[in-house]
């Protein structure tokens, strides 16, 4: 990754904030209505992606971006983005508090 001014990153990182995973395990089917925030993606998933190529165009350098910086330990530069959007997303759906069992 190259060097990145301050305002560039900030741009970036507001860029970051407003980009939805489109496809695959953490995408709009699996995640609707928008899939799941890029920033938020678990640092395996991303790693998976680093091994095997992202994808083609800005998404792909936007996750790049993501992967770079997770891996470099600073998840919590997200900290700002996450508490404006309510807080981090759930990577799984809450779980049942009631059952019915059909009697």
């Amino acid at each position: 990754m190259n060097e990145i001014d301050r305002e560039d990153f900030r741009n970036l990182l507001e860029e970051i904030g407003r980009t939805r995973m489109p496809f695959g395990k953490y995408g709009r089917k699996e995640h609707p209505p928008h899939g799941f925030p890029i920033h938020d993606l678990p640092l395996e998933y991303l790693a998976w992606f680093k091994e095997r190529g992202f994808p083609k165009g800005r998404l792909g350098e936007l996750m790049e971006w993501v992967w770079e910086i997770k891996a470099n330990g600073m998840d919590e530069v997200f900290g700002p983005i996450r508490a404006a959007n309510g807080g981090r997303a759930r990577f799984k759906p809450k779980r049942r508090t009631e059952w019915d069992f059909g009697e």
